[in-house]
Parts: C-alpha cells; sequence; structure tokens
C-alpha cells in the first residue's frame, strides 16, 4: 500500500487518546514515523503498539506540557535524533471547570492557560529550528469554536483557544513568506472524545463522530499541504 509520508517525521501533542491518539495512529498508518507525547507514558504505550501492530513506527515521549524545560529536553532528544520535523500537531488541551465568568477559578484559569497557550508557545519556540529545515512543513493546532464564538460557561477554555489560535496564525504570518512552514487552525466540531464527555455528560457518545474522523482530516492536510493561515471545521 503506498504510503505517503514515508520518510517524515510527525510529533502529535496530548497522543495518549481521543484526537491525539486517532492522529497518531492515522499518520503512522501513512508512513510517518511518529513521536508521541503526552504525561500518561503507559497509555503512549499502547498507542504505539497500535502503530507498530499496523507496521508503522513511533516513539514515545511521555512528558508534562506544562514543565517548560521538559519541551527544551524534548526538542533536544528529537533533534539529536532527526534533523527536521515534517509535521506538528498540537493537539493537547485542558478544559477546566465550566463556570460564569466571576466565579472563575483564578488558580485553574492558570492552569488552563499554561497548557493551551504558554506550552503551545514553547513547543513552537523549541522545534522552529526543525520545522525551517522541513521541506515542507506542516503545523496544525486543534482548536473549539468557543475560541471564534464565546458562549456563555465557556469563558476560561475559550479565551484560551482564541489566545491560542492568534499566536498560531501570527506564527505562519511571520513564516509563511520566508520558509515552507505553514499552518492552519482545525476545529474539530463535536467528538467523542473524554473532554467532551465531560463538558456535555448526558449526551449520548454515539450521537457524535469518532476522533478516527477528525484524524483522517489532519492526515489528509498533512498529505496534500494547505495554503497559509488555513482553518477548517470538520463536520
Amino acid at each position: 500500500m503506498a504510503k505517503p509520508l514515508e520518510g517524515q517525521l510527525a510529533l502529535v501533542t496530548g497522543a495518549s487518546r481521543g484526537i491525539g491518539a486517532a492522529t497518531a495512529i492515522a499518520l503512522g498508518a501513512a508512513g510517518a514515523h511518529v513521536v508521541l507525547t503526552a504525561r500518561t507514558a503507559k497509555d503512549l504505550e499502547g498507542v504505539e503498539e497500535t502503530i507498530f501492530d499496523a507496521g508503522g513506527s513511533a516513539t514515545i515521549a511521555p512528558l508534562d506540557l506544562t514543565q517548560t524545560d521538559s519541551i527544551a529536553r524534548l526538542a533536544t532528544a528529537v533533534g539529536e535524533r532527526w534533523q527536521a520535523l515534517d509535521v506538528l500537531v498540537l493537539n493537547a488541551g485542558m478544559l477546566g471547570s465550566l463556570a460564569a465568568v466571576p466565579a472563575i477559578d483564578p488558580k485553574e484559569l492558570a492552569q488552563v492557560l499554561t497548557l493551551n497557550v504558554s506550552a503551545q508557545v514553547a513547543m513552537i519556540q523549541a522545534f522552529d529550528p526543525m520545522l525551517r529545515k522541513a521541506k515542507s512543513a506542516k503545523v496544525i493546532g486543534v482548536t473549539s469554536s468557543v475560541g471564534r464564538n464565546p458562549r456563555a460557561y465557556w469563558g476560561a477554555y475559550g479565551a484560551s483557544k482564541a489566545a491560542f489560535e492568534t499566536l498560531l496564525e501570527a506564527y505562519g504570518d511571520e513564516t509563511s513568506e520566508i520558509s515552507a512552514i505553514r499552518t492552519a487552525v482545525l476545529d474539530p466540531g463535536a467528538t467523542r472524545t473524554r473532554m467532551r464527555a465531560r463538558a456535555y455528560p448526558g449526551e449520548a457518545p454515539e450521537s457524535v463522530k469518532p476522533p478516527e474522523v477528525v484524524a483522517e482530516r489532519i492526515v489528509a492536510l498533512a498529505i496534500a499541504g494547505f495554503a497559509a493561515g488555513h482553518r477548517e471545521r470538520v463536520r
């Protein structure tokens, strides 16, 4: 079978379950060597085994993205083994508690912003040199509709996604004319994930699409490429 990403390196954050795991498996099936990051080593090992069983290859890197030094160490380790990074999927994120703005817990808000914003910037900064060495680098950020369309009780999470989108798109604007880096913002829409179950506890899981549908779209973008500043919502 044809493997269009053969010889390419991809890195997926939040790869232990949900959209991240499905995307990592799909990238591996397309021929990429996938670096899997998340906090839980056991869950990453399960995803890695699935990729191996399908004939792909992967490397797990358990880490906490909120610890900035761990991102720098990861970039150093990856850079020592590979020269360029072809695909970076920024999927890791934290929902936090859904609350009215006056009731937002400042400490929890700081945690949400650390993972959803600061850690994403740290990832871009750490891997920018490897992205610039790729023939055609794609950085795909997973967002949410509440980043563009504020909704009651979703203020903290929505604000974090709005900031993430702005920073990722600014990076894309900065690099599109001087490198082969292209950035995309992808809203997965209603998807069967643990985060979705927390936000909508009464929803029947089978009523929304599985994460594999989103993963297929991310891999399609990684294969075909996209114009600078691309953004879309998966239906």
